[in-house]
């Protein structure tokens, strides 16, 4: 301890490792408050290794901890040391930015403070926050998480340990949103006079789209989910859309082939995700999942790592952060397998992304890719390698209560086309663009492209705002915990959705959360085990063989372009502007070489 010790710096009053430090834990336990060393403390420069990682070089004891992390778990060698001996100091290459997408996690692996979170930089100590376990919503995998409070504040957000999901890791996007949390907020309702957008009162709000309403065809209203959106408000949706005698309800990508009717199997991870250790062969069709979900990748490195698998692409060639055989870009390489007789492996799997379903031929892709999986023994007894990975962490459970259309009822590409509805309600979509013409009705948190487009925006509630239920890709039931309340008078969805049905005469049967989560669980039963999956059936999946259709020959490209603006809540954050600035700088100047 006293050799530890001998080069730290005595920073600990300014230090944001203070009350959370491995080091100083150690040093307290050990008891000795003095130091029989007499010499010059070394000094090193601090460097800089990016926008989220801060660097304190004087405290560090070399451990190399974050440069394994980099090199092993991240699979992107960006870390390093020069020198020796006492000249020894961690750095990037040249001083460059570190380009993984779970660079943040050397912070919580630091254990002197050496580096710290820039973001979070002197912002608050960690006795001075509340903490609430929740879960992450940035992409659909559930990550596990700690959301730390201030007041009304949501100071920063930490992962927790679940080894069956994200093990301890969290992705950058994960961790660093909060600041998007609080700016471009929606806080009172607006409406829409003379094409501008004015303030009103919730009262005025509701009366502007009974007005609409009571004229409305119930043909030509629609109603759409978004990809944040929690179950409760998705199933109150979806009861007060029924009262009204609407059939056009979607919460799907244009072109998505995805429905309850074909069974749970059809559009889970079913293997699990800690399955992925499991397998011997896994095959990526349409996805790339170092963009769509960071610590998904990071588990099938670390498959890779173990040895003796074989991985293959069919879509986006990527640096994924592991070795592939690259079999083409189209659906034609993946026709190849339809015909192809047993794989010689015990535990292939199929991971299949949206960048395969979300498009006009979505059908006959995923049609393609059961036959294929089929003929390659992919589900048979005892294993079913059968994945959808799914990208929006409100769809799997949006699917599960049957968010789709009704009998004759429009999906989304239909109610997007020019004059195929007078009224549409946004519950937190805006990743989708509404062409001029229906009335427009926006519940949601930020003034992003759905408020832009909206005639009456209603304020909601962020996912650290309210509490509700997720369903992840693998099909795991989780709860998301209130760390914090919304700003202003905005509310939470579901409230919003209750007090609006009132006023559109199709009252819903429920003024408590706790009394909507019983109606869910009557409809739903397995909603009500959280933190564990109910499995599909593996016969269900041969049924999506005969979906047909005629595939085109255009590549398979993942629908993450932008890993740092994937939401409204990203979009706002000015920490993910700077990493996406940084991001777009490496990926323009990739051509360079060293010497450059």
């Amino acid at each position: 301890m006293e050799f530890l010790l001998i080069n730290h710096p005595l920073d600990c009053p300014i230090c944001d490792q203070g009350g959370e430090c491995d080091l100083q834990d150690q040093a307290m336990a050990y008891g000795v408050d003095h130091t029989r060393f007499q010499e010059n403390k070394r000094a090193v420069e601090d460097k800089y290794i990016g926008a989220l990682v801060k660097t304190s070089m004087n405290r560090c004891i070399q451990c190399t901890r974050c440069i394994r992390f980099s090199t092993e778990v991240a699979g992107v060698s960006e870390l390093g040391a020069t020198g020796r001996g006492e000249d020894m100091e961690i750095t990037t290459y040249l001083e460059k930015a570190m380009t993984s997408e779970l660079q943040s996690n050397v912070v919580d692996l630091c254990p002197v403070g050496a580096l710290t979170s820039k973001p979070y930089a002197f912002a608050a100590r960690p006795w001075e926050l509340g903490k609430t376990p929740s879960v992450d919503v940035m992409d659909a995998l559930g990550s596990a998480i700690r959301i730390d409070t201030r007041g009304r504040e949501v100071m920063r957000i930490l992962p927790r340990t679940n080894e069956d999901v994200n093990e301890e890791w969290i992705s950058d996007k994960t961790r660093h949103i909060v600041d998007g949390l609080r700016t471009q907020r929606l806080d009172q309702p607006y409406v829409r006079d003379n094409g501008r957008l004015r303030p009103a009162s919730w009262k005025e709000a509701f009366a502007r789209i009974a007005d609409k309403m009571r004229p409305a065809d119930s043909a030509k209203v629609g109603a759409l989910a978004g990809q944040l959106a929690a179950v409760e408000e998705i199933f109150a949706l979806k009861q007060m859309m029924g009262a009204l005698g609407v059939r056009n309800i979607d919460a799907r990508y244009p072109g998505s082939p995805l429905h309850p009717k074909y069974g749970r199997a059809s559009y889970l991870f079913n293997s699990t995700i800690a399955g992925i250790e499991q397998a011997d062969a896994i095959m990526l069709i349409g996805t790339n999942p170092r963009k769509e979900s960071p610590v998904l990748n990071a588990r099938i490195r670390k498959r890779f790592l173990k040895g003796n698998v074989l991985i293959g692409v069919i879509g986006e060639q990527a640096d994924l952060t592991y070795p592939y055989t690259y079999l083409g870009a189209g659906p034609d390489s993946l026709a190849k397998f339809v015909e192809h007789a047993p794989a010689k492996k015990e535990k292939p799997m199929f991971i299949i992304g949206q960048g395969a379903l979300n498009r006009a031929d979505g059908g006959a892709i995923l049609a393609m890719a059961t036959k294929a999986a089929l003929s390659l023994g992919v589900v048979k007894d005892g294993w079913n390698g059968f994945n959808i990975l799914h990208t929006e962490a409100g769809l799997p459970g949006a699917l599960d209560v049957g968010f789709v259309p009704g009998e004759g009822g429009m999906d989304t590409g239909a109610m997007l086309k020019p004059g195929a509805l007078d009224v549409l309600f946004l519950l937190g979509v805006d990743e989708v663009e509404v062409p001029a013409g229906p009335f427009v009705v926006y519940i949601g948190t930020h003034g992003d492209r759905g408020a832009h487009r909206a005639d009456v925006i209603l304020p909601g509630a962020a996912y650290p705002e309210k509490s509700g239920t997720y369903v992840n890709t693998e099909g795991r039931v989780q709860m998301a915990n209130r760390a914090a309340f919304p700003p202003g008078d905005a509310r939470e969805d579901w409230a919003i959705l209750r007090a609006l049905s009132d006023v559109l005469g199709c009252k819903l049967p429920y003024d408590t959360l706790g009394a909507l989560r019983q109606a869910i669980y009557a409809a739903q039963p397995h909603m009500m085990r959280i933190d564990q999956i109910a499995p599909g059936n593996g016969a269900d999946i041969e049924a999506l063989a005969k979906l047909g259709g005629a595939a085109e020959k255009s590549a398979l490209v993942s629908p993450v372009s932008n890993f740092y603006f994937t939401n409204p809540i990203a979009r706002a954050s000015a920490v993910m502007a700077e990493c996406s600035k940084l991001a777009q700088a490496v990926s323009g100047n990739s051509s360079l070489t060293a010497a450059e």
